[in-house]
């Protein structure tokens, strides 16, 4: 972290996580890496803050899990989109989003690879990998918790999404656009508000690995620069590449330093410390 020139870090289990084991094991593993992760933090106060693991195979355990992890002061929650094939915006994982509404605790909305229902056609060239599966998976992920009319049942849930925000912020007009258009032949039903406002309200951003100037104009165009935040995708990025493009891309000083910290700080609510690594990523 002294290296990259990184004074606070946010950090978390890896993906996949608890997802890959069976229902009662999972609870117990995460149980266990949030005790380490709480335990790590307290060493390191002035550098650490911590996402909580839990296990979207047990909804109800992961919402305990959740309500045991603020109170040992962990600042949201990772959850590596689908679980089995399954996807957060399924009926049965609402004791989740209760209580991240409730305690207030933020959704890091995490890649892994496509799962058994789409993988297939990923397996090829490598494409199930973070270059275009990851992406697919995720983007998939959220746009079927924004779909599903999740935020209007949850509004006060807030969702970080990583990798430039995985390509929805280049598609949101034509989101928008073809959505009207589903409505309008009864094709879905309708939303109170476009998904894109959704987007605007419920999400913000990392960087994490995307580094180039055009990327970032772009979501600061669409989604202004308050909703992002800078990561940078460590052990799986070279960390020191993205404080640097961060460091001379053409924006404001005002602009840089909400993305390095002030976003991340009143998201997560963390220490304003210097700049901010978010979420192990």
């Amino acid at each position: 972290m002294d290296a990259d020139g990184i004074d606070f870090a946010l950090i978390s289990i890896n993906s996949p996580a608890v997802q890959v084991f069976e229902a009662s094991r999972a609870v117990g593993l995460a149980t266990e890496a949030n005790d380490i992760l709480a335990e790590a933090i307290k060493g390191r106060p002035d550098r650490f803050a911590g996402l909580a693991a839990v296990a979207p195979q047990d909804p109800a355990a992961a919402a305990r899990e959740l309500e045991r992890a603020k109170g040992m002061g962990l600042k949201g929650f990772l959850i590596n989109s689908s679980t089995a094939g399954e996807y957060l915006d399924l009926p049965k994982f609402a004791p989740i989003f209760e209580a991240a509404e409730a305690l207030n605790m933020p959704l890091y909305l995490h890649p892994r690879e496509p799962g058994p229902t789409m993988v297939t056609p990923f397996l090829d060239y490598g494409l199930y990998f973070a270059g275009w599966g990851f992406a697919a998976e995720c983007g998939l992920s959220a746009m079927r918790l924004i779909m599903s009319g999740l935020f209007d049942r949850y509004p006060g849930v807030r969702v970080a999404l990583g990798h430039m925000g995985e390509g929805i912020p280049f598609w949101l007009q034509r989101i928008d656009n073809r959505y009207g258009l589903q409505v309008k032949i009864g094709a879905v039903d309708p939303l109170a508000k476009a998904p894109s406002a959704y987007f605007l309200d419920n999400f913000q951003i990392t960087t994490s690995g995307v580094m180039t100037d055009a990327a970032l104009r772009l979501a600061i165009d669409v989604l202004g620069v308050d909703r992002i935040q800078f990561a940078g995708d460590y052990p799986f990025e070279d960390v020191k590449a993205g404080v640097d493009f961060l460091e001379g891309t053409p924006i404001s000083a005002e602009h840089r330093s909400a993305i390095f910290e002030t976003n991340a700080v009143a998201f997560w609510d963390l220490p304003a410390t210097g700049p901010i690594i978010g979420a192990g990523q």
